[in-house]
């Protein structure tokens, strides 16, 4: 059973991230891995088809979490490829680390780069199953760059199932608006826990149905960690 606990702010989010990593050890490699295999696990539950599964992953962290997540689909007998919406020397730390991990395992990866074709992008999400959506995370905030805008309404016209790691990619943490575009997922997996703009107004119709994952932080050092905070 996880712990129950109240929407979470960005700078919480960061945190947690911190007291994790520098106070008890745990390496960032490690949560991600933790948070990739949790993404999965509520994707099965959710159902896969017998249709590839199709990560579609920026170059931070959430990028990061749909490589692992990658790795854990194919291990588990499912079709999945990995689209890049960056430039592979633009990776860095532990989302470096699980995409040169894809590079010697032969799942298939398509390096879309900074300045995608938008053609390309439509004919690979083609015949999907579900759409993972792994571009932004709980950073982003203000106006987003190209190529995400367009990037963003692609994903958007796929009449399939979007699964948003973490958050829809454009939606902003704290006040659950929109940062012009925005993904629609069907369904978020959020980790540790929700965040505080999901149950703003007008949030769920980008979040879809949130699912909450946890990734690998001890309950009682959490517990007491949030005590302190005052969360």
């Amino acid at each position: 059973m996880f712990m129950n606990l109240r929407p979470l702010t960005r700078d919480e989010v960061r945190g947690v991230d911190t007291f994790a990593i520098n106070d008890l050890g745990i390496p960032g490699v490690v949560l991600m891995e933790n948070a990739g295999r949790g993404a999965v696990e509520v994707l099965e539950r959710l159902g896969i088809p017998d249709k590839p599964v199709v990560i579609v992953a920026g170059k931070g962290n959430n990028g990061g979490d749909g490589f692992v997540m990658a790795r854990h689909l194919e291990y588990r007998g499912y079709a999945v490829r990995v689209l890049l919406i960056a430039d592979s020397n633009q990776l860095g730390g532990d989302a470096q680390t699980n995409w040169r991990i894809l590079e010697r395992s032969a799942i298939p990866t398509t390096v879309l780069g900074a300045s995608p074709d938008l053609e390309t992008l439509d004919s690979t999400l083609a015949g999907a199953g579900w759409i993972v959506d792994g571009l932004l995370g709980t950073g982003a905030r203000g106006s987003l760059r190209d190529p995400l805008p367009a990037v963003i309404e692609r994903l958007n016209r796929q009449r399939v199932p979007i699964l948003a790691i973490d958050l829809p990619s454009g939606l902003d943490c704290d006040t659950g608006q929109p940062l012009g575009v925005c993904v629609r997922a069907t369904h978020t997996v959020t980790f540790v826990a929700p965040k505080r703009g999901f149950a703003k107004p007008g949030a769920a119709q980008f979040t879809g149905e949130v699912h909450v994952a946890d990734i690998g932080i001890p309950r009682r050092a959490l517990h007491a960690y949030l005590e302190r905070r005052g969360v």
